[in-house]
């Protein structure tokens, strides 16, 4: 009987390509990094600043979220207590939101004392 001398490398490509599915599909969340919302349109958005601020995201589905994080409307305050109140907060809201989940959210910063706020949206025709 003669030996086997070629390694049967198939199954091992095949393991690899399944891998690098998972990685690319992980690796393409992660670097978006955000919940998906289609902001509103204003005519006199302005650039966002790069300094380190507190992002609040709403879903159509009136989901909040504190930096990537859900949390319950009612745990909202819980969850920015230790922030300082000059902390900047940066607020986006998916257009289809409703506006009462909105207003929950500005009360709890404004409670806090939180005045440093950007409403994230997309310019109008851009």
């Amino acid at each position: 009987m003669k030996p086997l001398a070629v390694m049967n490398v198939i199954p091992f490509i095949d393991i690899m390509l399944v891998l690098l599915a998972i990685v690319l599909t992980t690796s393409t969340f992660l670097a978006q990094g955000k919940i998906p919302l289609r902001l509103p349109e204003a005519g006199t958005a302005a650039a966002v600043s790069t300094t380190k601020a507190l992002e609040i995201s709403i879903d159509k589905a009136g989901g909040i979220y504190v930096d990537g994080t859900p949390v319950r409307p009612t745990r909202l305050a819980e969850h920015i207590k230790a922030m300082a109140a000059d902390t900047p907060v940066r607020l986006r809201v998916d257009k289809r939101a409703r506006f009462e989940d909105f207003i929950i959210v500005i009360d709890v910063l404004k409670a806090k004392g939180m005045d440093k706020l950007a409403i994230i949206t997309h310019k109008a025709g851009g």
